[in-house]
């Protein structure tokens, strides 16, 4: 009876105990694991998943780039160009009152408030032809950034989709975040090969009359 009961222990299907089964399972994979050779050049899983948030620093951008860095020389010079201009004029206006005052002895009442009030309606007209200029100047200014701006959108378009992102936010609106997020660094790289310098400069028009506005 004994030997029946060995013999069904052992033969019998279903009835091996789960913690005989259970060992023998994990003594065939622990075999073939390790028999299962590790190749150096298997490639690796990356360790973290995209970022599907990223960031820009747009201030960057535009002076990290050709095309920036262009725009701004070309501000900074014909800034400088109408600074000059203004103290130019200034200067011509200044010595133009003091020789109406010297005269002044030598002329009647009647002439000199004609002539002071002639000056006085030029310097007024000079004045708002200056400010004009440089509200001219300005709107170029803003507009050449914005030309650049929205020229950086196809190709921030290509890198959110490298990068497998849905989104690009302002980096001046982020509290905190992982460097990995900010592609200032690589859209301005983008932009120089692609875009280099941007569009040609718009020459400004010569004044006719060849003194700034006088």
């Amino acid at each position: 009876m004994l030997r029946g009961l060995a013999r069904m222990t052992i033969q019998g299907p279903g009835i091996l105990p789960g913690l005989l089964r259970l060992g023998l399972c994990a003594g065939v994979l622990a075999v073939c694991l390790a028999g299962a050779p590790v190749r150096a050049d298997q490639p690796v899983a990356p360790t973290a998943p995209p970022v599907p948030v990223l960031s820009l620093d747009f201030e960057r951008l535009f002076d990290d780039t050709l095309w920036g860095k262009r725009i701004a020389a070309d501000m900074a010079r014909d800034s400088a160009a109408l600074n000059a201009e203004n103290t130019r004029i200034a200067d011509d206006l200044i010595a133009e009152e003091k020789s109406l005052t010297d005269r002044r002895a030598k002329l009647t009442p009647a002439a000199f408030r004609t002539e002071a009030d002639a000056f006085d309606e030029r310097a007024t007209g000079i004045r708002a032809a200056q400010k004009a200029k440089a509200q001219s100047l300005t709107q170029t200014y803003e507009a050449a950034r914005q030309a650049f701006f929205a020229a950086s959108g196809p190709l921030m378009d290509e890198v959110l989709t490298r990068r497998h992102a849905v989104m690009v936010l302002d980096r001046r609106a982020i509290i905190r975040g992982l460097e990995a997020a900010d592609i200032t660094e690589e859209l301005a790289r983008l932009m120089d090969a692609r875009l280099g310098a941007g569009p040609a400069e718009a020459q400004p028009t010569p004044d006719p009359a060849g003194n700034g506005g006088e």
